[in-house]
């Protein structure tokens, strides 16, 4: 993904991830109220907005994971991690946690907008 179509999916403003109350979660047939939604078409929307906001809230997780990593191997830190290290606490593997870091160096180190 280029930085033109990142910056692009971020600027999208999906419909804010509602929390269910405990009693409604306690349903397995319930989530976010759709199926008390009867319109098909209305449904769609829904559950396209639904959609779009847990994609934007995992591609914004993920930076922030990204960002987190980075900053525990910093060298600069006197008790900095590993990438072995950093991999075990997300549950990555080395390879993942080494591109992590890298990834999160960068976001850490562009100017924020």
């Amino acid at each position: 993904m280029t930085e033109s179509e990142r910056n692009e999916r971020q600027r999208v403003r999906p419909a804010p991830l509602l929390f269910e109350p405990s009693q409604a979660t306690a349903d397995p047939e319930h989530f976010f109220d759709l199926e008390s939604l009867e319109d098909p078409r209305e449904l769609l929307a829904r559950a396209t907005e639904l959609t779009q906001a847990f994609r934007a809230a995992t591609d914004r997780s993920v930076e922030f994971q990204a960002m987190a990593a980075a900053q525990l191997a910093d060298p600069r830190r006197f008790d900095r991690l590993t990438a072995a290290d950093v991999a075990e606490r997300a549950e990555w593997t080395e390879d993942y946690a080494k591109k992590m870091i890298e990834f999160g160096r960068s976001l850490l180190d562009s100017p924020r907008a």
